[in-house]
């Protein structure tokens, strides 16, 4: 299947993209912590079946540092003992949140308390910022069929230079 559309080839598309990534600035610059920061989005992005956001994030993530065993378990993460409580309410806060058909009630008060426990304000707003956006580029990147693969670490970052 063929991208439907390059979003890196428009002029409005382009625009768009730029302060999109401006406002992931400000979440990639917060508190939150860069792991934390990258397993949310790849969780969001599994659920959301994004393949071009879920290769983004995981090679970000390995160029990181992050192991390969904690990629590969992300997915499975409740049935895993490589991530911390704090990493758990933020997976957890991923799914609720992005989940938000599945469940009446939105993100539950056990998993926002184990956020509370876990973060500060500006971490959670950090934390809220970034599963939201994250699945609004999911949604995009999903109409268009960027498909995943060719990503390359630093990419989208010099896409917008």
């Amino acid at each position: 299947m063929d991208a439907r559309f390059d979003m890196f080839a428009n002029e409005i598309a382009v625009k768009f993209a730029k302060r999109f990534a401006n406002a992931a600035l400000v979440i990639h610059q917060s508190p939150l912590p860069s792991s934390t920061q990258e397993l949310v989005s790849l969780r969001a992005s599994q659920i959301n079946g994004c393949g071009w956001c879920i290769d983004m994030h995981t090679k970000e993530a390995a160029a990181a540092g992050e192991t390969a065993v904690r990629l590969n378990l992300v997915a499975a993460w409740r049935e895993s003992t490589v991530f911390t409580e704090a990493e758990r309410a933020a997976l957890a806060l991923a799914e609720e949140g992005t989940r938000l058909a599945d469940a009446h009630q939105g993100v539950s008060d056990e998993t926002w308390e184990a956020v509370r426990k876990h973060y500060d304000d500006d971490q959670i707003a950090a934390l809220v910022a970034l599963v939201s956006l994250i699945n609004a580029a999911n949604r995009m990147a999903v109409i268009v069929h960027q498909q995943g693969g060719s990503y390359e670490p630093g990419m989208f970052a010099a896409a917008l230079g």
